[in-house]
């Protein structure tokens, strides 16, 4: 076999890692930037946000003429590329000093002013919740601890029911063994199976009903044995739960008709009493939270027409840090110049993947709603047939930029 050496010429196309960065940030939500973003501020000390005092802006300009203003310029510039020279020479010319043109804004809280605050002390307490405002939302485990206090335990009981409830997740259910459990107590002498069970039992007997039980089978017995003793079909609805329930999940009625040998109406009435029952007791004291959707879009009417706003009080004013960045000096190769030099360039190209990102969205969002003037104005009626295609040709996207 001959080695020999060839030469051949070739296109290859390398994703930098400014690109992967800018169609990461791209991809992420509002909630999930946010994180980001507050990464990338603890991680690099030239970034900065903003300072809301600092913003300069024309009080003469209204909100919705900015929103047209930035519109028409943003699609009277969609073909000029984003370049920026000065991420680009930031060491061949020693700009490290120059300050960034544009930056981004966020109140992650509402501020009120000093000034305009009242000098009436009713006025400024006057519909505020002191207690709601200081006060944390009560756990299981909390719910549970409290009612374990109310009951004279000997430190031994405590120590058992204690571990029991560390044991029981949001939804009520034990995620440990019993056998676990009582191996992992550590007391002298020794903790037996048979008291960890009798602790069991006793937290069983809390509120909510239901709670620190094995399995969805032993929770529905634990409420069913709470109900009182004469509620109607009770019984059936016990031997349903303790030995037939995967019947019930199957919808094998004919099977459950024959194993429990009883009438339609009482097979009827169990298992309407059985589906009344909580299968997740312990969400009544631990909801699961609300997750609000923060749009990076809304859609203003303004002279007639459809426009986009981008939402940028959702995120941070981002922008490189004044001080770190004056502390850069020219023809200095020490480590801690090169890496305030590396941390400048990255800042820079972090705030301009952000830039990109905006822009992206707006562009898109501006073609949407030019194509969909109609829909917006009298409903889904009118919405027109789109495709991904549609837009990416419009724009000179790819489509998976679109999407």
């Amino acid at each position: 076999m001959k080695q020999t050496l060839e030469i051949k010429l070739g296109q290859k196309l390398a994703m930098t890692p400014q690109l992967q960065q800018a169609i990461r940030l791209l991809q992420l939500s509002v909630v999930d930037l946010r994180t980001e973003i507050q990464s990338a501020l603890d991680n690099n000390p030239m970034l900065d946000t903003a300072d809301n005092n600092e913003a300069t802006s024309d009080p003469a300009v209204t909100d919705d003429e900015e929103i047209y203003n930035n519109n028409e310029k943003l699609r009277s510039g969609k073909d000029e590329p984003t370049t920026n020279k000065e991420t680009d020479d930031v060491f061949e010319q020693g700009t490290a000093g120059d300050e960034l043109k544009e930056d981004y804004t966020w109140d992650d809280e509402s501020y009120i002013p000093r000034s305009t605050r009242s000098n009436n002390r009713e006025n400024d307490w006057s519909g505020m919740d002191v207690d709601s405002r200081n006060s944390s939302p009560t756990t299981l485990h909390d719910h549970l601890e409290w009612q374990m206090r109310m009951l004279s335990l000997s430190s031994r009981d405590q120590l058992i029911t204690g571990t029991i409830i560390e044991a029981v997740n949001g939804d009520g259910y034990l995620t440990l063994s019993i056998e676990d459990i009582t191996q992992s107590l550590d007391a002298e002498p020794a903790i037996e199976l048979d008291e960890v069970m009798a602790m069991l039992h006793q937290i069983q007997n809390f509120d909510p009903v239901g709670v620190a039980a094995v399995d969805l089978a032993d929770s529905l017995q634990i409420q069913l044995r709470h109900l009182p003793d004469d509620t109607a079909y009770r019984s059936t609805a016990m031997t349903i739960a303790d030995k037939h329930l995967d019947l019930v999940a199957h919808r094998d009625m004919t099977k459950l008709k024959r194993v429990l040998k009883g009438s339609p109406a009482a097979l009827s009435g169990a298992i309407t009493l059985i589906q009344s029952l909580n299968p997740r007791p312990g969400s009544i004291i631990n909801p699961s939270e609300a997750r609000y959707i923060i749009p990076d879009i809304s859609v203003k009417k303004i002279n007639g027409k459809w426009y986009a706003r981008l939402n940028e009080d959702a995120l941070p004013k981002l922008e490189v840090n004044r001080y770190y960045q004056s502390l850069i000096k020219r023809g200095d190769n020490s480590t801690d110049n090169r890496y305030l030099k590396e941390n400048l360039q990255e800042a820079r190209w972090y705030i301009k993947s952000l830039q990109n990102r905006h822009d992206t969205l707006m562009k898109v969002a501006n073609e949407i709603i030019k194509r969909q003037q109609d829909f917006f104005e009298h409903g889904d009626a009118s919405m027109k047939p789109m495709v991904l295609h549609d837009i990416a040709d419009a724009l000179e996207f790819h489509e998976s930029t679109i999407s």
